[in-house]
């Protein structure tokens, strides 16, 4: 969480003041996205919160049409601030049912990315987890993989149960990390109905089968990412953050949001 300037001119900084105030020193456990940004805009942002990123998402097929030369600066900028990169979920499924995987993961390598999403979101395919593992990992590429369709609703108790084992499937095989699917707008979609409302008790299966250092939770918006805080604390793993969103969600993370300051779970305690 440091924030301490590379200059030592100043005599004053708000590393101390926050350590002062009780906030902790948290290591980086949210994971933005960049939907298609230009390329200053993400260098930019990467450039002020680079600390607070644990892995960014280059997402959607964007990156697959955008000019390549400026996709592949911005892997460039983040390896220059030490943050990992990886593509989304959905360029994967295309190129797998288009019978061109390998071509993917060579060309994901080749861009410079630390990982792909693997996923069987929105085509009918099973996946060999071990198989795609091993194509990803010879290739110098971490695998992560999402659980959940995109478009068959909210979650049931039943589906949870097929995730949960889905999801050790993919431990087992040698995937790194899980997602849980809330797309775009956190409502009507994964843990969260119609209305947006998360659900709490399949939450917490998830939290309790994988640990939050193994599992995140897609948080696309302010009611979801706030819900999901508020539930778990400070420990949970959030996804698909829009990343000019990532310092609102770690102030709430850190109860200095006027949201946040009064929750048990995330206010700053002072030290004795």
């Amino acid at each position: 969480m440091s924030t301490l300037p590379d200059s030592k001119k100043h005599m004053l900084h708000s590393y101390d003041f926050l350590k002062s105030i009780g906030v902790p020193d948290l290591p980086a456990a949210t994971s933005p996205f960049d939907p298609g940004y230009d390329l200053a805009t993400l260098s930019s942002h990467l450039e002020q919160s680079h600390h607070l990123i644990s892995i960014l998402k280059v997402s959607m097929a964007c990156w697959l049409i955008a000019n390549e030369d400026v996709t592949r600066r911005k892997i460039e900028v983040a390896k220059k601030y030490h943050v990992p990169t990886t593509t989304g979920g959905g360029p994967f499924e295309v190129a797998y049912v288009q019978g061109k995987l390998e071509n993917y993961l060579d060309l994901v390598a080749d861009f410079g990315f630390s990982r792909i999403e693997c996923g069987e979101g929105f085509t009918d395919i099973s996946l060999n987890a071990k198989e795609i593992v091993k194509k990803a990992n010879d290739r110098g590429l971490e695998v992560q993989f999402e659980l959940g369709k995109k478009h068959e609703g909210a979650f049931t108790n039943e589906i949870v149960d097929a995730l949960i084992n889905q999801g050790k499937k993919w431990l087992d095989a040698g995937a790194l990390q899980l997602v849980v699917e809330a797309r775009e707008s956190a409502k009507g979609v994964g843990l969260f109905d119609n209305e947006g409302n998360l659900n709490v008790d399949f939450a917490d299966r998830f939290a309790t089968a994988f640990g939050h250092g193994v599992v995140m939770f897609e948080a696309p918006n302010k009611p979801s990412q706030f819900a999901l805080l508020d539930h778990f604390g400070r420990e949970v793993h959030l996804c698909n953050v829009r990343i000019e969103e990532l310092l609102r969600v770690e102030i709430y993370r850190r109860g200095l949001h006027s949201d946040a300051f009064n929750k048990d779970k995330l206010r700053p305690r002072l030290p004795k």
